[in-house]
């Protein structure tokens, strides 16, 4: 099971960009997905989640700005991003949470990761 994001770039403090990520491979269902960052010299930390019935979790640092969503396949999640600040510049990295098929455990798994830099 691979995850590829893409989407990361420079913006400036105020705008806006769009991350994406694809899960491909065995996957049976996936329960959760979404993304985290981390900035040099921070440890990584939860931007948002969301799992298959619907739920979400959001950094208090990014509610009202940052809006997480599913594909309709399941396979996907995106992260909308506006009214970016420079404290939001990090590495993102995507994350899920799936079932294969046969099997009850539940894997997890990172996505390559994607540079994000707001700056003037």
């Amino acid at each position: 099971v691979q995850l590829q994001a893409s989407g990361g770039g420079l913006v400036q403090p105020g705008g806006s960009l769009r991350l994406s990520c694809a899960a491909s491979g065995s996957i049976l269902r996936i329960n959760l997905m979404g993304w985290y960052r981390q900035a040099p010299g921070q440890q990584r930390e939860l931007v948002a989640t969301k799992t298959s019935d619907g739920s979400t979790n959001y950094a208090d640092s990014v509610k009202g700005r940052f809006t997480i969503s599913r594909g309709n396949n399941k396979n996907a999640v995106y992260l909308q991003m506006n009214s970016m600040k420079p404290d939001d510049t990090a590495v993102y990295y995507c994350y899920a949470k799936f079932l294969r098929f046969g099997q009850s455990y539940e894997y997890d798994r990172w996505g390559q990761g994607t540079q994000v830099t707001v700056s003037s």
